[in-house]
């Protein structure tokens, strides 16, 4: 067994002595009358249990292919028992294979997986109007992927220019495994190509920037409504054209963190509020999230690249139909395919080199 395998193995067996502490304290008496201390045991244990169950039947595994390893080497044994013993063997050693493979998965990717809920936000950077449009085209390319992955989308503001591109764009993307492929998205994306408002043809470069967020659940984050302060104005539509007359648009601020949001893409200031709610939860979440990774040996910095808005991690060069992902020095040249929402590829190689590095710093 490798290094890596062994510090997997070390994991493993941490995470089900805690498995077995958890479910002690399940049935102890105390902590039944304690409904707020029973959840949280209870959300933990389920949180362990899937990884625990794999990699009990993993021992369970290693235990009968011991059994079968000593009939093989039982000098008494008789021939027919040893070749059973053998044809079991190469079987049991097969999918001992294949379990260690899919423990090491879950151990090291289960987090990610189970965030089923992201907010992402698009916005303009240098480039003006160009950067405007490939800001909407990148709206377009995450929106027919999620659509390929059957994803519901939900469009919870934006502001448009003159030209339909988007100066900023907010959506919600909800579906099993979204933040484990989405994820990596957070950054800035270049783009190189003629313009439509390029008379000369000449090529111009433009940047766009992307957060991805974990929407969390309500439980997971609790924001005190009174370190929040509530501006409520008229809503100003795309291009800068009344929406209506109301006071719709909602402006959240919270005051430990400074975390602003703005919300004005709907009529109603109810619907408004509600979403104003949902970013600044996810917001707030990854403003703390991100402080504790710092703390955990900059955990996000030892997967791919930071998420930092500032970041840039990938270029699109239309004259020569290619994506690269400069974090992993990927190069496609299929950039018409990946701006239809054909991901699967890029996304790919960035799980795989993100799953190898998470198994390294185990």
């Amino acid at each position: 067994m490798n290094e890596t395998d062994s510090a997997v193995v070390k994991k493993l067996e941490e995470l089900e002595g805690r498995f077995t502490e958890l479910e002690k304290q399940l049935h102890d008496s105390a902590i039944a009358t304690n409904s707020t201390k029973l959840i949280a045991i209870a959300k933990e244990q389920g949180k362990l249990k899937p990884v625990v169950t794999k990699y009990r039947s993993y021992k369970k595994l290693l235990a009968e292919i011991e059994q079968a390893q000593a009939i093989l080497n039982d000098g008494g044994a008789e021939e027919e028992f040893k070749q059973l013993a053998a044809e079991d063997l190469a079987g049991l050693e097969e999918k001992k294979t294949q379990l260690f493979e899919q423990i090491k998965d879950s151990l090291i990717m289960s987090d990610d997986a189970a965030v089923g809920s992201v907010i992402m936000e698009i916005r303009a950077g240098t480039g003006g109007d160009e950067a405007a449009l490939f800001a909407r085209d990148l709206y377009d390319m995450y929106t027919h992927y999620a659509d390929k992955q059957k994803w519901k989308v939900e469009l919870l503001d934006f502001s448009a220019n003159e030209l339909g591109g988007f100066r900023e764009v907010i959506f919600n993307v909800k579906g099993p495994g979204v933040w484990a492929h989405l994820g990596y998205e957070g950054g800035g994306h270049r783009v190189q190509r003629v313009p439509e408002t390029e008379t000369q043809g000449r090529i111009h470069t433009s940047a766009v920037t992307v957060a991805v967020l974990p929407e969390p659940e309500e439980l997971a984050i609790e924001i005190n409504p009174d370190d929040v302060v509530e501006h409520v104005s008229r809503s100003g539509g795309p291009g800068g054209q009344a929406v209506n007359k109301l006071n719709s648009a909602v402006r959240l601020e919270h005051i430990p963190t400074g975390i602003t949001v703005n919300m004005r893409e709907d009529r109603s200031q109810h619907k408004n509020r509600s979403k104003a709610w949902r970013l600044l939860r996810s917001r707030v979440y990854e403003h703390f999230q991100s402080i504790e990774s710092a703390h955990r040996d900059k955990t996000r910095k030892t997967m791919i690249g930071s998420g930092d808005r500032s970041e840039k991690i990938r270029t699109y060069n239309f004259p020569q139909n290619r994506v690269t992902d400069h974090r992993i020095n990927l190069s496609l040249y299929n950039l018409e395919r990946i701006m239809a929402g054909d991901m699967d590829e890029l996304i790919s190689g960035l799980i795989e080199h993100d799953k190898k590095l998470r198994l390294e710093s185990l």
